[in-house]
């Protein structure tokens, strides 16, 4: 029991970084649409800023964590401004090709300002643990879980009872029907990259703080974000919770228990799993758990 637990933890750490990146994949298809693909690259660039901000420029954690969030904030609406906003009315697999372009341009730069070792982003948790009933709980997986709690509740209040959250739900609904009604669907979609940033860049900080820190591999956290939003549901915030905490614990007791039991499969087959769980989903509900199906009249 106190390893299930255990894995458990884990797995929730996990799918902590997964909601607020899932949540910010959400939050810009529901806008325009399209799958941002630059995503992981906006994660890696505040990551960076953070840990530039707090180790090289020796400023606190909290600030540096606060310029990070603004910083890969303006780089989304500078993304969606100069790139994404052009794009606009051509078809959604020219602009999520182009998404695709966006990442590398930002990942290249920011991988040769990372180099070859290892960066810290100077968080406050470090490896502290407390032991909870012969389970082992970080400090820095406590921080991770309360603040994608944090982050959910608020953005479920925003969506539901907020002015501009109605007029993103509506957005999402029909931009053209939108537009009609007076709101400003530029400023929306300007938004929504905004905000995704800034929650890529909670993700970036945490997926970070762990041993293995910030390197240029740390895009690949981002990646496996895929698989909750999908199976989840491209359109729903509920589902994109869903699905990271599916994916976050179907990785950690992977982890956990198969190599006692399927060891054959290798040492990192956990790392495949999220992508199978998808195609297991994916087979089931196209559309994912809570995704809205799309009914064409011939």
């Amino acid at each position: 029991m106190t390893t299930f637990l255990q894995a458990t933890v884990a797995g929730l750490s996990l799918a902590s970084i997964y909601m607020l990146l899932a949540l910010g994949f959400v939050i810009i298809y529901k806008s325009m649409q399209v799958l941002s693909f630059a995503h992981p690259a906006i994660m890696l660039f505040a990551a960076y800023m953070v840990s530039w901000f707090s180790i090289d420029k020796q400023l606190n954690f909290w600030l540096a964590l606060a310029l990070g969030v603004v910083a890969a904030g303006t780089l989304g609406w500078l993304s969606e401004r100069i790139a994404v906003r052009p794009m606009i009315g051509k078809p959604l697999f020219a602009i999520a090709i182009l998404t695709i372009g966006l990442d590398i341009a930002i990942r290249t730069p920011i991988n040769n300002l990372i180099g070859i070792n290892i960066r810290s982003v100077g968080d406050p948790w470090g490896f502290g643990t407390w032991q909870v009933g012969g389970v082992v709980v970080q400090h820095r997986a406590v921080a991770m879980i309360v603040t994608a709690f944090i982050v959910g509740s608020l953005l479920f209040a925003f969506f539901r009872y907020s002015r501009v959250g109605l007029a993103m739900r509506a957005t999402a609904i029909d931009q053209e029907v939108a537009l009609a009604q007076g709101i400003s669907v530029g400023r929306i979609f300007s938004l929504a990259w905004i905000m995704a940033g800034a929650m890529a860049a909670l993700a970036g900080t945490f997926a970070s703080s762990d041993l293995s820190g910030l390197s240029q591999s740390t895009y690949i956290v981002a990646l496996k974000a895929l698989p909750a939003i999908v199976v989840g549901g491209l359109d729903s915030i509920g589902g994109a919770v869903v699905g990271a905490l599916i994916i976050g614990l179907a990785e950690a007791y992977t982890a956990t228990y198969q190599s006692q039991h399927l060891s054959f499969l290798g040492g990192n087959f956990s790392q495949v799993v999220p992508y199978l769980v998808l195609l297991v989903v994916l087979l089931i509900k196209p559309y994912g758990l809570f995704g809205t199906e799309e009914v064409e009249r011939v």
